[in-house]
């Protein structure tokens, strides 16, 4: 038997569900298999997301965020035995599944390998997909936890092949559970060992309808980037504020590149650039190619918890900033804010990007911010000279025009 438990962000319901699950994007997944007695032999609670990179009839790139579980069901998740190892399998969407097995290895199991299926023949998914059918990547995990201990993984935690990039964090699992009790002895995972664990402060006061974020002073800035097989693929250079407005409070957080962790991808058409640190889910930049000549931001996507825990989670894929030619950076020393929605605003400082066409893990020359104010500036100046030039024709006009009349009445 094998039951499926649905876990929001902290402050809301819980709903329990047997054999079917229905849940939204946020919420966290939680199974947990039993055996023949009803004992518990395998549990996990996680969180997840998948991009995939894939390519149209147009020949170009396009990204496809999986995050809606909506739909998903277990089939085939079992404690295992002595022919068969313990394993949780996830249907959801049409034609994606998701699997990951474990293995029992002396005095430890092992989280030993993932393998995620997906659908490019779903339309809704893939629009305008060149190929079509069922696609599947593997990942060798071989992560080895003592027996009798619960892993735990809150940090971000990455695996990417083949255009795909799998995103977990929240983790809480384990295989092989003995006497049907869920172990409370954690084992940790690097990330989450280094880690500060912010605690929550909640004000014994009542907040004004609206309240004025405290001023924070200009943050340090950081340097961030991507490598692929072909080696450092991705650059940027900024100091990174974030403006939030969650139930009427406005906070504003400075981002410390000293903690903060950076992942990413690169494609011919577009890439990513993920931040995360113990109190950022993920921050994602991502960068697109338009009119095969020319690089933009075009999407923001947060997720991250509020200091009275609640979790704040904002995307926003139409965006038009940071625009700049293929194999050039994008620079900009003074103030610029991103405004993602209007509660989510990033206030970027000291800028350099280059998400394409990076030569030797170096910058290639900069567009400069300032250009397109001087750009902006050009046509003003020139319809003001014409309109000058406008005026001082008619002025001219029309003082001739009466000292032509003056002429004919002393005649």
């Amino acid at each position: 038997m094998v039951c499926f438990r649905l876990s929001p962000a902290p402050g809301s319901g819980l709903v329990l569900l047997c054999l079917v699950l229905g849940a939204v994007s946020s919420y966290a997944l939680e199974v947990n298999v039993t055996d023949s007695e009803k004992a518990t032999c395998l549990y996990a609670k996680w969180q997840m997301n998948f991009t995939i990179q894939y390519n149209t009839t147009s020949k170009n790139f396009k990204t496809a965020t999986i995050s809606d579980f909506s739909t998903a069901t277990y089939n085939g998740s079992v404690c295992g035995n002595d022919q068969n190892n313990p394993k949780i399998v996830v249907q959801f969407g049409s034609g994606f599944s998701w699997t990951v097995k474990f293995t029992k290895k002396e005095s430890a199991y092992l989280i030993d390998n993932i393998s995620f299926s997906y659908n490019l023949s779903d339309n809704a998914t893939f629009p305008d997909a060149k190929e079509k059918g069922i696609l599947t990547v593997h990942d060798l995990v071989g992560f080895r936890i003592p027996l009798n201990n619960i892993f735990r993984c809150n940090s971000l935690s990455t695996l990417e092949k083949n255009g795909v990039v799998q995103y977990y964090w929240d983790v809480h699992v384990q295989a092989f559970v003995q006497n049907g009790t869920v172990s409370t002895k954690e084992f940790l995972c690097e990330k989450d060992k280094t880690s500060t664990t912010v605690v929550p402060t909640i004000s014994t006061t009542t907040p004004s309808p609206t309240t004025t974020p405290t001023p924070k002073e200009k943050p340090e800035v950081g340097s961030y980037s991507v490598n692929n097989s072909n080696g450092t693929c991705l650059l940027a250079t900024m100091g990174l504020q974030l403006n939030i407005t969650h139930d009427k409070v406005a906070s504003v957080i400075n981002i410390n590149p000293n903690t903060t962790d950076f992942t990413g991808s690169c494609q011919p058409q577009t890439a990513l650039l993920r931040l995360n640190s113990s109190n950022i889910k993920y921050l994602d930049f991502v960068f697109a190619v338009k009119n095969e000549n020319r690089f933009y931001l075009k999407e923001v996507n947060v997720s991250m918890y509020l200091v009275n825990g609640s979790v704040f989670s904002i995307a926003n894929n139409n965006l038009s900033y940071w625009d700049a030619p293929l194999g050039s950076s994008y620079m900009c020393n003074k103030e610029q804010t991103v405004s993602v929605s209007g509660a989510f605003q990033i206030n970027t400082f000291d800028l350099r990007v280059q998400p394409f066409n990076v030569m030797e893990g170096k910058y290639s020359t900069a567009q400069d911010c300032s250009a397109d104010d001087d750009n902006f500036l050009v046509p003003i100046a020139v319809g003001a000279a014409l309109a000058g030039v406008l005026i001082l024709v008619l002025l001219a006009y029309f003082i001739g025009l009466k000292r032509h009349h003056a002429g004919y009445e002393q005649f």
